[in-house]
C-alpha cells in the first residue's frame, strides 16, 4: 500500500526562504501565547478592539482544527512568531487563506509574498490530495487595509465580496422573546449524555446546503466534513443548534429552516456573547417569518444565559437582501472584510 500523502505539515524541503533574519517554520504548542498576541494585533489594526479566544488559536495551532490545516510562522532569532499563515482544506475546490503579520518588522513586505506563494503551493497540494481539478483560494481582508490588499493584488488574488459583520445588544428582558405565530423552533435533539441526535443533525446540515444553493460562493460539503468542523471550535456546543418548522395546510410541521451559533469570546471586562454561525431558511418557506423566529430564540437564548450580544456576518450584496433584515431588528454594522479570490485550475 502507498502511504498517504501528508497535507498538513510542511518538510524542510518545501519551507520558503525568507530574508535574513527570518525563518520560516510549522508553529506548534509552545507558540500559541506569541500567536495570540499576533492575532490581537491584527484585530486591533483591523477593527480598533480584539476578542481572541486562546482556545480557538490552540485548537487551530495543536487541536482538532489543525487536522484540516497546514500553516506556517516566520521568526527571528528570539524564534517568536511575527508572521503567521494557515492553509485551510475548507471544501472540495475551496481553501481558505489566513495571514497575520506584525507591520513593525521591516522585511514584512517580503515575507508576505513568501508565504503567500507558499499559501498557493499548500492549497494545490490538497486540491490534488482530493483529486480534483480546481480550487479557489479565499482570503477575508479587513477593508481598508489597502497594504494587505497589495500583497493579495500582487499574489494574483482580485476583490469580489464584501462582508458585514453586524452586532446586536441584548437586555435580560428579551428573554421572553418567541417564534411568530405558524413557526416552532426546538433545540436540536440531544441524548441523556448530550450528544445530538444523529437525524436532527442530518436535517440541519441538509437545509443549509440547500438554503446557500443560490450564494454565489455555495461548495458542496459533506455531513462528516460539516460536523467534524464545527467541532472543531472550542465555542461550539450542541445546546446552541436550533430547527425551524412551520405549519402546513394540513396540520403539519415541514422543517424549514436553521441556526447554529458558538460562544463568542468576552473582550476585557465583558461578558460572552453569541454568533451565528449559520441561518439558514428553505427557499420555500421564505417569508413566513422563519429567519426572524430564529434570531428571536438566539437573543432570547443569550439573554437567558447573561450574554449582552448577538453577532454574525452576512454578505453585504446578498440577493435576500439579509443585511436589512438584521437592521430592522436591531442590528448595525460593526467592521467590514472582504473576499479576495484566486482561482486555479490544477490541469488534471
Amino acid at each position: 500500500m502507498d502511504p498517504m500523502p501528508d497535507t498538513t505539515s510542511a518538510t524542510h524541503d518545501d519551507l520558503p526562504t525568507l530574508p535574513s533574519p527570518w525563518r520560516a517554520r510549522v508553529p506548534g504548542y509552545s507558540d500559541i501565547d506569541a500567536l495570540v498576541a499576533l492575532r490581537r494585533l491584527d484585530e486591533l489594526q483591523g477593527t480598533g478592539e480584539a476578542h481572541v479566544d486562546p482556545a480557538g488559536i490552540e485548537s487551530e495551532v495543536a487541536g482538532q482544527a489543525s487536522w484540516t490545516r497546514r500553516q506556517l510562522v516566520a521568526v527571528g532569532e528570539d524564534d517568536v512568531p511575527r508572521a503567521w499563515i494557515t492553509v485551510h482544506d475548507r471544501a472540495a475546490g475551496r481553501a481558505l487563506i489566513w495571514g497575520y503579520f506584525d507591520r513593525d518588522v521591516p522585511e514584512i513586505d517580503a515575507i508576505a509574498a513568501a508565504f503567500y506563494r507558499w499559501a498557493e503551493s499548500a492549497a494545490v497540494t490538497m486540491a490534488r490530495f482530493r483529486g480534483i481539478s480546481a480550487t479557489r483560494l479565499d482570503e477575508s481582508p479587513f477593508a481598508g487595509d489597502t497594504r494587505q490588499a497589495g500583497w493579495l493584488t500582487d499574489a494574483g488574488y482580485a476583490k469580489r465580496r464584501t462582508w458585514l459583520h453586524m452586532e446586536r445588544p441584548v437586555t435580560p428582558d428579551e428573554a421572553s422573546l418567541e417564534p411568530r405565530a405558524g413557526v416552532t423552533v426546538r433545540p436540536v435533539e440531544r441524548h441523556e449524555n448530550g450528544m445530538p441526535v444523529a437525524s436532527d443533525l442530518q436535517v440541519v446540515h441538509q437545509m443549509l446546503e440547500t438554503s446557500f444553493q443560490d450564494h454565489f460562493n455555495s461548495y458542496r460539503e459533506s455531513f462528516s466534513e460539516f460536523v467534524q468542523r464545527m467541532r472543531e471550535d472550542p465555542a461550539h456546543s450542541w445546546d446552541h443548534w436550533w430547527l425551524a418548522y412551520v405549519d402546513t395546510d394540513g396540520g403539519h410541521h415541514v422543517p424549514a429552516g436553521t441556526v447554529v451559533c458558538s460562544s463568542s469570546a468576552a473582550p476585557e471586562g465583558g461578558t460572552q456573547g453569541t454568533y451565528v454561525e449559520y441561518i439558514g431558511v428553505t427557499r420555500a418557506a421564505r417569508g413566513r417569518g422563519v429567519a426572524k423566529s430564529l434570531l428571536a430564540t438566539v437573543i432570547a437564548d443569550a439573554a437567558r444565559n447573561g450574554r449582552d450580544r448577538v453577532s454574525l456576518e452576512v454578505d453585504a450584496d446578498s440577493p435576500t437582501k439579509a443585511d436589512e433584515l438584521y437592521r430592522s431588528l436591531g442590528w448595525e454594522t460593526d467592521y467590514v472584510t472582504e473576499s479576495w479570490f484566486k482561482d486555479l485550475d490544477l490541469g488534471v
